[in-house]
């Protein structure tokens, strides 16, 4: 049998590794385009930021040591530039001209191509991507004597590549079109990362695009000057365009192999392409979300690496149908860490499914060990309470709740299974209540009724119509609160209950302290008391990151 991959990288090598393992008489050939068949590419920001020193570091294997190890015949600088599927037979592109090479079964690995936005200047030679070693290899180097960088697009990469500019000590501008840094997070949980950005010195413009590049700027000839939408301009050393990437589909395309409406290649369960002879896997390809069900390209290197291992098993005649994707992620940026799975309240939105969303802001081992931080937790559930999608972000112990609920949601896990679970605990490691159970018992609470909650978009029905309680102490209450907002400490509740009813005179209570566990033991007492009660969903921690522009009174309460 005759094997024939497209691409290397992750989807490429983890098909002819395993087909290898699988087959050790099939002759496999790798055809790469590029000068390196396997390198960590999720790895080049960090070269570029001179965390990772050595760029060697990043090529994890040559066509020589595939050939020792795997018996893989590796060609790089081979473009496949046609497929004949009818004579199963590939026209392949070489240093030396072009030759046609048949194949049994055929695994497409091309990936995905940077997007490039339409705008004047992008040939510019200070405008660049980071998606090859060359390109981190470039940037390291110039980083190196630069002053200034504009990053375009503040998703994962673009976040890490301002990370890196300015860990070599260059001025970054961070420009983004949607309205926040890290498009896919809740808008509340991106403001974490936004503030952390800015505290570095990371000058970030959200809300604006890039509208061209022109070469040089008042009195340096050297630099380039990026001009955005706003009529605002920036004058860089480098730029570095990161707004996305899309399905590197066009050979599969002219082969006549089913793709979708943007692009990527359709495959089944089995990673099998609409011709039962040629198998995809990797970033080019449409892959099922495990929330919403929707299908598309989902750029990520886990799904990729398993992706091409299952067309191996399927090519050896395995069957090992893939799992729907959930999109878990990670980024860091400087001291805090971002991270998420499944389905985010825009997505379940734009798919019409129910949903209630739970913030939580537990430390992230127990308090009275030192060194112990605040984690920022929100989980997402459907009204029956299975697990949808999560997000975390925080110094320490992001990582780990997410792996936690990523496997929980795989596992189809609902609130009561999450507050269940036995975690690992150590006072230097978590709490008795990990952190993952109190989301667990907070999502527990709404299902069954013990706990009312309102958010942001109540506040302005809250202000027309509600008491508006805060709960915290005077000192915190003095130091920035609503301004409509009676300050009853919760500790005194119950002693000026009845004053609280004559305030409320027939109107509901809404109740809000600093992370929405005070404001829970206050609400609790009022609905035993015959209130219309509701606490804010994490309370001033997440009010003030998804209303920014809501505005805080200071000074002590002054009774009417």
């Amino acid at each position: 049998m005759r094997i024939l991959v497209i691409g290397g990288v992750a989807g490429g090598m983890s098909a002819a590794a395993r087909a290898r393992r699988l087959d050790e008489h099939a002759e496999i050939i790798v055809l790469e385009k590029g000068k390196y068949v396997s390198f960590a590419n999720c790895g080049l920001p960090y070269h570029v930021s001179g965390e990772i020193e050595q760029d060697s570091y990043l090529l994890l294997h040559t066509p020589e040591t595939l050939r020792a190890s795997l018996d893989l015949d590796v060609r790089t600088e081979h473009e496949v530039i046609g497929i004949d599927r009818v004579a199963q037979t590939v026209l392949v592109a070489t240093p030396a001209g072009t030759e046609t090479l048949a194949y049994d079964a055929l695994v497409l690995s091309p990936g995905a191509d940077a997007i490039v936005p339409p705008i004047p200047g992008m040939d510019l030679p200070a405008v660049t991507h980071l998606r090859t070693v060359d390109e981190a290899r470039s940037l390291a180097s110039r980083a190196a004597t630069a002053r200034r960088a504009v990053v375009m697009g503040a998703g994962f990469i673009g976040i890490e590549t301002a990370e890196a500019f300015r860990h070599r000590g260059l001025d970054v501008t961070l420009v983004e079109l949607a309205p926040q840094v890290l498009p896919p997070l809740a808008p509340e949980m991106s403001a974490l990362v936004e503030a952390e950005l800015t505290a570095h010195g990371v000058d970030v413009r959200t809300g604006v695009a890039a509208t061209g590049v022109r070469a040089g700027s008042a009195g340096d000839d050297a630099a380039v000057t990026v001009s955005l939408g706003d009529g605002t301009e920036v004058v860089a050393d480098i730029v570095v365009v990161s707004v996305g990437v899309r399905p590197n589909s066009s050979l599969a395309a002219e082969a006549g192999l089913d793709v979708t409406d943007r692009g990527a290649i359709v495959v089944d369960e089995l990673q099998r392409t609409s011709d039962p002879h040629i198998w995809a896997a990797g970033d080019a390809t449409a892959v099922r979300h495990g929330v919403t069900g929707q299908v598309g390209p989902v750029p990520l290197a886990g799904p990729a690496n398993r992706q091409g291992r299952r067309a191996a098993d399927s090519i050896m005649g395995r069957v090992d149908k893939a799992q729907p994707v959930l999109g878990t992620a990670i980024v860091r940026a400087f001291g805090l860490t971002a991270a998420m799975t499944g389905a985010s309240p825009r997505m379940l939105d734009a798919a019409g499914i129910e949903y209630f969303v739970v913030h939580t802001h537990p430390g992230n081992h127990a308090g009275y060990f030192p060194g112990s931080e605040v984690l920022h937790l929100m989980g997402v559930f459907s009204p029956t309470g299975e697990l949808l999608g999560a997000q975390a972000v925080g110094p320490d112990g992001a990582d780990k709740r997410i792996d936690v609920l990523a496997t929980a949601l795989r596992a189809g896990f609902s609130a009561d299974d999450i507050a269940e679970l036995e975690l690992a605990y150590a006072p230097p490691f978590g709490s008795a209540k990990d952190p993952i159970n109190m989301l667990g018992f907070a999502a527990q609470n709404v299902i069954n009724g013990t706990t009312t909650l309102w958010t942001a978009d109540d506040l302005p029905w809250v202000v027309d119509n509600a008491l508006l309680l805060d709960v915290r102490s005077e000192r915190e209450y003095a130091s920035g609160h609503l301004p409509q907002a009676v300050n009853l400490p919760h500790t005194h509740l119950r002693e000026y209950i009845e004053g609280v009813r004559q305030l409320a005179d027939g109107r509901p209570v809404r109740v809000i302290c600093a992370s929405g566990v005070r404001s829970y033991y206050a609400h609790r007492v009022l609905s035993q008391h015959g209130f219309d009660s509701a606490t804010f969903d994490g309370g001033m921690f997440t009010l003030v990151e998804a209303a920014p522009g809501v505005e805080l009174a200071t000074g002590a309460f002054q009774p009417a």
